[in-house]
């Protein structure tokens, strides 16, 4: 597996040139850029300054591991849930002239009608993999929301989302031990469509990141794990500390 970092808040406030310099100083193999952030990799790019952002990731040897963007279908307007499938796609073509494998998105919530919700989601996740597959990016659903972060409802909708170019994104959510602390039950509902992680701060006993390390490697998963943790007064400190405990408990 791989490490590295979701901008959603350390690394907010970093411009490109920062996020770089302090992947290579603490380890971080690679980035999920949110959207809105101080780095500025937005769809509004024009096409030589998406090369410019690729050539810089490049030459400094970190990864692009994919795009976090606010993507959501779980609307009960069909214009906004169409709005927001065309900003994926959007997405996914910004993905492609990066060179970025990949496009989180996410539901935020579920409508009254569970399953019907829960059907509509999936069916634009559905639309979303299909579109991104043509410029070879893969769509990564966040288990994320009320009541969508469940992972039965995470697994029903995967059951809708049925076209291999989509992929759920491991969340790490407090709510997934069961009453014994084991994540195993809810892993093993997804555990087949997982395409990315997020894991948060690994010094938190209530969540069992050695159970969820043995799963991930138990399941053949090689891929990022990314740290979507807090800003620090000392960010190279943490993620140096914050790799440290990462190496152990991939042992």
């Amino acid at each position: 597996m791989k490490l590295g970092i979701v901008t959603y808040q350390i690394g907010k406030d970093w411009d490109v040139p920062a996020l770089i310099d302090m992947c290579q100083k603490t380890g971080m193999q690679g980035v999920e850029l949110r959207t809105q952030h101080a780095h500025g990799v937005e769809l509004e790019l024009s096409s030589q300054e998406r090369k410019d952002v690729r050539n810089r990731f490049g030459d400094g040897g970190i990864e692009i591991a994919g795009l976090g963007s606010t993507c959501e279908y779980h609307s009960d307007d069909a214009a906004v849930v169409r709005e927001n499938v065309e900003q994926t796609l959007a997405f996914a073509q910004l993905a492609a002239d990066l060179g970025c494998p990949g496009v989180k998105v996410r539901p935020n919530g579920l409508q009254d009608d569970v399953d019907a919700s829960l059907e509509q989601i999936g069916k634009a996740l559905n639309e979303c993999g299909k579109g991104a597959a043509d410029c070879g990016v893969q769509i990564r659903c966040e288990v994320h929301g009320k009541g969508t972060s469940d992972p039965r409802h995470m697994k029903t909708i995967m059951d809708h989302a049925d076209h291999p170019n989509v992929a759920v994104c491991w969340n790490s959510n407090p709510r997934e031990p069961d009453e014994d602390g084991s994540i195993r039950g809810a892993f093993d509902l997804l555990k087949n469509r997982i395409g990315l992680v997020h894991i948060t701060e690994l010094h938190r006993q209530n969540y069992p990141w050695i159970e969820l390390f043995a799963l991930l490697k138990a399941s053949g998963y090689n891929g990022y794990t990314l740290a979507e943790i807090p800003a620090s007064p000392e960010p190279e400190r943490l993620l140096s500390y914050y790799r440290a405990l990462w190496q152990e408990l991939q042992k």
